[in-house]
C-alpha cells in the first residue's frame, strides 16, 4: 500500500506540472482516489484502536491477576501496535497531501 499510494502521489505531482494535462478529468480521479484513501485510513484507524485496547486491556490484566500471560499478550500486542500506528500515520499525511493536491487542480482550473 505504501510503494502503490507514494507512486500515486509522485504521479499526480508530475500531472500538476504538465500543463497538457486535462484537470478536470485529474480532479474527478483525485476525488476517487480520496474516497479510496479515506476508507483505508478509517479501517487502519479502528484496527489501530482494537489494538490498543487490547493491548491496555491485557496489561490491566496481567497487574490484577498476575498473570504472565497477559503480560506476554500485552508485550505482543504492543508489539503490533507500533506498525499500525506508523502505518496509519503514513494513511494520515498521504490523505493531507492529496488534499493539498487537490487544491492546486482546483487553482488551475480557477475553482
Amino acid at each position: 500500500m505504501k510503494k502503490y499510494f507514494s507512486e500515486y502521489i509522485a504521479a499526480m505531482l508530475l500531472a500538476l506540472e504538465d500543463e497538457a494535462t486535462d484537470f478536470e478529468s485529474l480532479k474527478r480521479e483525485l476525488l476517487v482516489k480520496i474516497q479510496f484513501m479515506q476508507h483505508e485510513r478509517l479501517i487502519h484507524f479502528l484496527v489501530t484502536v482494537l489494538f490498543a485496547l487490547l493491548m491496555f486491556m491485557s496489561l490491566i490484566a496481567f497487574l490484577v491477576s498476575g498473570n504472565l500471560g497477559m503480560l506476554a499478550a500485552a508485550v505482543l500486542m504492543l508489539a503490533l501496535l507500533v506498525p499500525y500506528i506508523a502505518h496509519y500515520y503514513f494513511l494520515e499525511n498521504g490523505v493531507q497531501k492529496l488534499y493539498r493536491i487537490y487544491d492546486q487542480v482546483c487553482e488551475k482550473l480557477n475553482l
